[in-house]
């Protein structure tokens, strides 16, 4: 066997394993990113946004995580062309989505996701709606990054997201993903950086989680147990890229326990780039860590394919491609246990097909310019 079919063997043989979710098998080990792309007016995904990701279920992606999707309180978002996940013709939306990456062979989870103080006041879809935060407290310390937010705050959004999962489950998708990572709402709460409340939901890490496990706790209470709802979560934030909620493994442990109890079945670490390690004297990198603390299947992310992390594509950089040998040896040994592919599979709705069936020569560098167009 030649150096080229070996690796194409290996791959296949890696990648092409099924792994269960909960009570969702996904067909192999390659999942769609979830990244945002706002081609969809109204909030409504339409006929391209279902192409766009059945075409990618069809060319061999196991586990299809939607672009983030906001749940169903009005000051979750601050964009009119960004799919929500409430309203009647929203819904519709979505579960044509869904009917149609199940055709192509795929599975579908969608992101939930409340964008908290990154929202700008004034921002559609609802302009009167007030930006709410943890501490009212930007990722730089400054005062004023939103309304902190009351009891009743914290209980509407709690239910926005447990609807969105209950919603999910009648229209036809396989499972959940929340969005807890970036600088977000929830990882507004998981951060001390912008968490300084004095009641039960700032203070010590698990304090921090404590939002965050109730909401998860809330969907688990509105969704079949075999449900999958999975946690996505990370140290950097959009706003302060070196920003880390945790320095230790003991220290993340704190965090991921509590999410875990509350009904968490599955985590996706999400990391700049997958090859670094995360913690001093282990090469494991988020999501190896993730799976060792909790014994929960992982998802890994973070420039798969490329030589460059996907903050080069916002200032309008390409990539080159780059071999997966590495990744393939972390998965061998059962690190984590699905690839989340991005940059990458924008580029080529194809990737997946190529990867398994070894035709490595024809992947495709990221081209900036594939963030303009939904092909």
């Amino acid at each position: 066997m030649t150096d080229a079919a070996s690796s194409a063997s290996h791959a296949a043989d890696i990648l092409s394993r099924p792994v269960a979710l909960n009570g969702l098998t996904v067909p192999n080990r390659i999942a769609m990113a979830p990244m945002t792309r706002q081609f969809s007016p109204g909030g409504v995904p339409g006929e391209d946004v279902r192409s766009y990701y059945a075409r990618r279920a069809a060319a061999g992606v196991g586990l299809i995580v939607t672009e983030g999707t906001y749940v169903g309180h009005q000051s979750a978002g601050d964009s009119d062309r960004i799919p929500r996940f409430h309203g009647e013709e929203q819904l519709a939306g979505w579960a044509q989505v869904a009917a149609d990456v199940h055709a192509a062979g795929g599975t579908i989870v969608p992101q939930l996701w409340h964008i908290g103080m990154v929202r700008k006041e004034g921002s559609p879809p609802f302009a009167d709606a007030p930006t709410v935060s943890p501490s009212g407290i930007a990722a730089d310390g400054t005062e004023g990054a939103g309304r902190a937010m009351t009891r009743a705050d914290l209980d509407d959004v709690i239910g926005a997201f447990a609807q969105a999962a209950k919603d999910a489950e009648r229209i036809g998708f396989d499972g959940v993903e929340v969005h807890g990572a970036h600088g977000y709402l929830l990882d507004q709460f998981l951060w001390e950086g912008t968490n300084r409340r004095t009641d039960g939901y700032g203070g010590d890490p698990v304090a921090r989680t404590r939002f965050a496990a109730e909401i998860v706790a809330a969907i688990r209470g509105s969704v079949s147990a075999d449900f999958p709802v999975i946690f996505r979560y990370s140290q950097w934030k959009q706003q302060a890229y070196e920003a880390r909620l945790a320095e230790t493994p003991q220290a993340l442990a704190e965090i991921l326990e509590p999410l875990a109890a509350a009904g968490v079945d599955a985590f996706h670490a999400s990391t700049r780039r997958y090859w670094n390690a995360e913690f001093d004297g282990s090469d494991l990198n988020l999501a190896g860590w993730t799976k060792k603390l909790t014994g929960k299947p992982t998802i890994t992310v973070g420039s798969v394919g490329l030589d460059g992390d996907f903050i080069r594509a916002f200032a309008g950089e390409g990539s080159q491609t780059k071999g997966i040998d590495d990744l393939l040896e972390r998965m061998a040994r059962d690190e984590f246990d699905i690839v989340a592919v991005g940059r990458a599979l924008l580029q080529d709705p194809l990737w997946a097909q190529k990867v398994l069936s070894g035709r490595f020569d024809e992947l495709k560098p990221y081209d900036a310019a594939a963030l303009k167009t939904l092909s």
